[in-house]
This record gives C-alpha cells, sequence and structure tokens, in this order.
C-alpha cells in the first residue's frame, strides 16, 4: 500500500463511495500480515513511498507467488526480482497481468503507468552486463521514472559514450553498469553534474574475481559524483537513481513555480 493509495481510500470513504467495513477490512493488514514463512510489510509505501520488493531467489515458486498475490491486494505495482522462469510462470498464475522480463529476471505488474517523470539514464559497458542493467531499467519504469538505455557503451569504445554526451547531461541521475576493470561509471562521472550510482558486474576473466575488481575500481573512483553499489546490484541502483530523479523533479517544479 503506497501514499497514493491510502488518500483514494479515505477520499472515497469520505465521499460514501467506499463503505467503513471495505476500509477497515484494507486497513486490517496494516503494518504487516504474517504468512508464516514471511512478514509482509504493507506499510513500508506509507513510510518510504516505495512498496516492499521480492527477491525471487531462494523462495519457492508458491512462496513468491502468495507474496506476490497479498502484495497486489494493497499495490497497483509489485515487483519481484531475481525471479527463476518456474517463480514467474507461478507469479503469473496469480496475477495474469504481471509481465516477465526474461533477460533481467524480474517480475513486474503495472496496473498504473504513465510516461515517466524526470529522466535517469541506465549505461552498461558492454552487451554483458545488460541483464543488470534491464533490471534497473525494469525496476525505475516500474517505480514512475522515464528512463533512456545506453547499451553498449564501454570505454574500448569511448566514442560510444561521447556522442550520447547530450543525453547525458540531460540526466537527474546516471547508472553506469560494468564489468571488467570497472572503468565507465568513472568516465560518465567525468561528463555528467549529477550523481552517477555506480553497478559492479561479476563479467570478466579469471583477475576480476566475480566482479570485485570492478567493485574496488568504482570505490576508488577519482570522480567525486560516484557512489557505489553491491555487485550486480541493478535493483538497489534503480532505487537510489528514482529518488534522486523525483527529488530533482521537485525542486525544478519549485524552481519554476517561483
Amino acid at each position: 500500500m503506497n501514499r497514493e493509495y491510502l488518500c483514494r481510500l479515505l477520499e472515497g470513504h469520505k465521499k460514501d463511495e467506499i463503505s467503513t467495513a471495505d476500509v477497515l477490512a484494507r486497513l486490517t493488514s496494516l503494518p504487516c500480515e504474517d504468512l508464516g514463512y514471511a512478514r509482509i510489510d504493507h506499510h513500508r509505501g506509507i513510510r518510504n513511498g516505495y512498496p516492499e520488493v521480492i527477491y525471487g531467489e531462494g523462495k519457492t515458486p508458491e512462496q513468491a507467488a502468495e507474496i506476490f498475490g497479498r502484495l497486489a491486494e494493497h499495490n497497483p505495482n509489485v515487483i519481484c526480482t531475481r525471479a527463476p522462469a518456474e517463480t514467474a510462470e507461478a507469479i503469473r498464475k496469480t496475477a495474469p497481468e504481471a509481465v516477465y522480463h526474461a533477460l533481467c529476471r524480474v517480475v513486474a505488474l503495472r496496473r498504473e503507468r504513465s510516461e515517466g517523470v524526470g529522466l535517469v539514464v541506465v549505461a552498461s559497458g558492454g552487451t554483458a552486463d545488460m541483464p543488470v542493467a534491464e533490471e534497473a531499467a525494469v525496476v525505475l519504469e516500474s517505480f514512475g521514472s522515464k528512463v533512456e538505455r545506453l547499451f553498449d557503451v564501454g570505454v574500448a569504445g569511448i566514442h560510444r559514450l561521447l556522442a550520447q554526451t547530450e543525453l547525458i547531461r540531460r540526466a537527474n541521475s546516471i547508472i553506469a553498469v560494468a564489468g571488467m576493470e570497472g572503468a565507465l561509471p568513472s568516465v560518465v562521472g567525468g561528463l555528467a553534474d549529477v550523481p552517477v550510482i555506480a553497478v559492479p558486474t561479476a563479467v570478466g576473466y579469471g583477475a576480476s574475481f566475480g566482479g570485485v575488481t570492478a567493485l574496488l575500481a568504482m570505490l576508488n573512483s577519482c570522480a567525486s559524483g560516484v557512489s557505489v553499489v553491491n555487485i550486480g546490484n541493478g535493483f538497489g541502483a534503480a532505487y537510489q537513481a528514482d529518488m534522486i530523479n523525483k527529488l530533482a523533479v521537485g525542486r525544478k517544479r519549485k524552481d519554476h513555480r517561483s
């Protein structure tokens, strides 16, 4: 349940469109719902502005599907990340409107759609980094941000990135996803005047150490506007980038009014 849903619920009750009993029924599970194997945090959207997101790995398909269904009762948009194909299949039996993005293993239910606000650029070093980058992009779109994808713009062919400088400078926040030596975020940070969120991936040969080399390189970036999330954490990067983007949109609207 998010703030908008709660406001609509209360407005509906105020206008006698929703009964008191129905309002109480919908609020009964707040702040959490105990399923035995999971405690669903229905209150999170009200506290933080974002509903709980399901991490699919480690859960049985049946568990993920039930959690997804319960969240869908309270939220127009629901996300399950890192969902194996069998988990996605179980979820879609519960929520047929949900879409499975196989490349990044995200199941997304989007009953409230918009053109997206602001702009977040999601850039990846190579094609092999696309699953993590696409996870970030799909999550951002589900959260309501406008997204531009820049795939395969790694520094080995830096002209590909430099050709997109105008787009980079229009963004409110940027996600840079890379494996190997992890140089992309530093270069992007040198071109942009907005926060850059670096996402290391496990892409690379033996000395990449499953993404540790890229992680350490990004942590040691000489570009001051770069922050770093964990290896492969496209979701975490999207969450942060969405918050930054919406803060920027709000500030721009305020500046325009003044």
